[in-house]
């Protein structure tokens, strides 16, 4: 057991010496082959080396060549500008020696100017000393004389000059204007209406009247309460008159009588139920005139009140003319001038049917009618240029836009035209006498006439007070002022008349 023990570890030593020489003999190989490849590896990346350097450096050496060619340029041009700012620096001194040459020349004809202006001032005095000497008045008063003179022509001249600018004025603008407003006018039918204080009911019998009088006059007196009108049984045959300013209310109570009439029941209590009917009739008879209206005329869009009120002013009317009737033929006079002149045409029909809608407002606020129309248009939505428009239609504001003028002429076209609108006759008297107590408070006029309803004023001026010069001065200061201060229909014409009369007597 000991002795194979023994071989045991015998062996083991034995085997573990054969081992290391085996291990170091192969370790020492593999050495010597890794540092022959290391070398091998060495001698490569120094070649490679080599090559990159070698490369580089050729690329540094054209990158050199290129900068060097590039320098040369710039050199090159750096001296051809160098150059040419010399040429223009000689250019330079030879025009300042040049301009100095001429203020030399000029500073010489200065002095030789002063020098003969010295000279002609010296002959200028004497001249006027032996002129003063020989018309007998100083320098001043001569040229007193002559301003006076000169301001008399050139005042003379220029009124004719004025009138001449006129006349080529009036030919050239009225020929456009008339054609756009005859065509205008020409194109809009229109119908004229008078509506007045009082509406007229007539019945078939007078045995209808003690009927709608009542027992001590309570169907009558329930009839006036409820419709806020007069109701007159008279005399009258056949007929109740109806009287109110308001014309609604005017035609609930012509309708309400209607309806009672013929119905035979005429009481308080029916009274009050029929009135009441009839009031919501009416009612929905405006708005349904109101969007026939806006219909008929293209306009769209426009608020619920804003329909009702058009719709009111079918029972409106101003100076006897039904105020919806204006309001359709000025929208309609509007939206043809507005085409005309290239403006848009849709717009200014709509400023023209909304024109007077502050004649028929519920709230009667103490403003012109063409300010609270403005008022109410921006209260429902309107575009400013056309509230502008409703505003400015009686120059109660400035105009803004070019459909306000537009508005404003087919306002007055509509107003003026004949048979459109009464005039009172106060008003009509009043006009003509204004006209004629501004013609005399000019001086030198002796009298006055105004003629073809206010359109023309002829003045007679005394001959020893005023010239014929003065006569154009006079027309021309006198229409200007009528036309600054006063208000009339179309043009007035203003003919100063002048003449010179010798009498004698034989006896």
């Amino acid at each position: 057991m000991i002795i194979n023990i023994l071989i045991g570890l015998a062996a083991m030593i034995l085997g573990g010496v054969i081992m290391f020489f085996v291990f170091r003999y192969s370790s020492t190989g593999i050495l010597r082959k890794a540092e022959e490849e290391a070398e091998n590896i060495k001698r490569n990346k120094i070649v490679e080396a080599k090559e990159k350097f070698i490369a580089l450096k050729l690329e540094h050496e054209n990158a050199m060549r290129a900068h060097e060619q590039k320098q040369q340029q710039q050199d090159q041009r750096l001296q051809q500008r160098e150059q040419q700012l010399n040429q223009r620096q000689s250019e330079i001194q030879r025009a300042q020696n040049e301009v100095q040459q001429q203020a030399q020349q000029v500073e010489q004809q200065q002095k030789a100017l002063e020098y003969k202006s010295q000279e002609i001032e010296k002959m200028h005095k004497q001249a006027e000393q032996q002129l003063e000497q020989l018309s007998g008045m100083s320098a001043e008063e001569a040229k007193k004389q002559l301003i006076e003179a000169l301001k008399d022509e050139a005042k003379t001249n220029a009124m004719a000059y004025i009138n001449d600018i006129m006349d080529d004025a009036r030919l050239t603008a009225n020929k456009e204007a008339k054609k756009i407003v005859i065509q205008t006018i020409q194109r809009v039918a229109s119908e004229t209406t008078a509506e007045n204080a009082v509406s007229i009911f007539h019945i078939d019998n007078d045995e209808v009247k003690g009927r709608v009088i009542g027992r001590e006059g309570r169907n009558i007196r329930a009839l006036e309460a409820a419709t806020g009108v007069e109701i007159v049984v008279d005399d009258t045959p056949e007929a109740i008159t109806i009287s109110g300013y308001d014309p609604i209310r005017r035609e609930i109570a012509r309708l309400s009588l209607h309806q009672l009439v013929q119905d035979g029941r005429i009481h308080p209590a029916r009274i009050e139920e029929v009135v009441a009917k009839v009031t919501k009739q009416v009612e929905d008879e405006i708005i349904e005139t109101g969007k026939r209206t806006t219909i008929d005329l293209g306009v769209h869009g426009l608020h619920p009140e804003l329909i009702r009120l058009v719709g009111k002013m079918k029972y409106r009317s101003s100076y006897g003319q039904n105020l919806l009737q204006h309001s359709r033929e000025t929208a309609n006079l509007c939206a043809v001038m507005a085409a005309e002149l290239g403006l848009n045409p849709k717009k200014a029909r709509r400023a023209g049917l909304l024109h007077d809608i502050g004649k028929v407002a519920e709230n009667e606020e103490e403003l012109p009618h063409a300010e609270l129309g403005m008022k109410i248009c921006e209260k429902y939505g309107e575009k400013p240029d056309i509230c502008n428009a409703v505003g400015a239609h009686h120059d109660e504001c400035e105009m803004e836009t070019l459909i306000a003028p537009i508005v404003q002429a087919c306002d007055a076209i509509s107003g003026a035209r004949p048979g459109a609108r009464r005039e009172i006759v106060e008003t009509y008297v009043k006009r003509l006498n204004d006209l004629e107590n501004m013609a005399m408070s000019f001086p030198g006029v002796v009298k006055t006439y105004a003629l073809q309803a206010g359109r023309e004023l002829r003045v007679i001026v005394g001959a020893d007070k005023i010239s014929d010069k003065d006569t154009e001065i006079l027309s021309f200061d006198l229409a200007k002022r009528i036309q600054d201060e006063m208000t009339y229909p179309g043009q007035v014409k203003v003919t100063v008349i002048r003449e010179t009369r010798a009498v004698n007597y034989a006896k």
